[in-house]
């Protein structure tokens, strides 16, 4: 699997943690940067991590800032995108069964690294169920 990852100034320190974590389990990266402590704005990084994963690139996205707030409202203002903030593994799970989430937003301020590689294998490990969830889906997306 194909994963675009991207973080603001605020979580480059957990986002390159996360890419490393995700090379030694043997998925490809893309790292959409920031590359340092720099200041960055979160709605370019999650712009540009968005496009990615929407042109059909990467098949998911991870995004982080300092509470991943911010970079989940600018992810999902691309079309095609479904962004979740997940806090732990339950939202992660569900955000894939049910929302068929296709990125994954966690803030690095508020969630410890053990956690986030918990959330994070969780999300990738996790199907879209389909079904009556399609439906819902599909009301989303034709909110664009």
């Amino acid at each position: 699997m194909k994963i675009a990852i991207g973080a603001d100034h605020g979580a480059v320190e957990l986002k390159d943690v996360l890419r490393e974590y995700l090379k030694e389990k043997g998925y490809d990266v893309t790292d959409c940067g920031t590359y340092d402590l720099n200041s960055v704005d979160y709605p370019d990084i999650a712009e540009k991590t968005a496009k990615i994963v929407v042109s059909g690139e990467c098949e998911r996205g991870i995004l982080l800032c300092g509470t991943g707030i911010g970079i989940s409202i600018a992810a999902n203002k691309v079309k095609g995108i479904r962004a979740a903030l997940c806090t732990n593994e339950y939202c992660a799970k569900m955000s894939r069964n049910h929302n068929n989430a296709n990125i994954l937003c966690m803030g690095a301020r508020v969630t410890g690294v053990e956690l986030a590689k918990s959330i994070l294998d969780t999300f990738l490990r996790e199907e879209f169920e389909g079904g009556r969830h399609q439906v819902r889906v599909d009301k989303i997306m034709n909110l664009e």
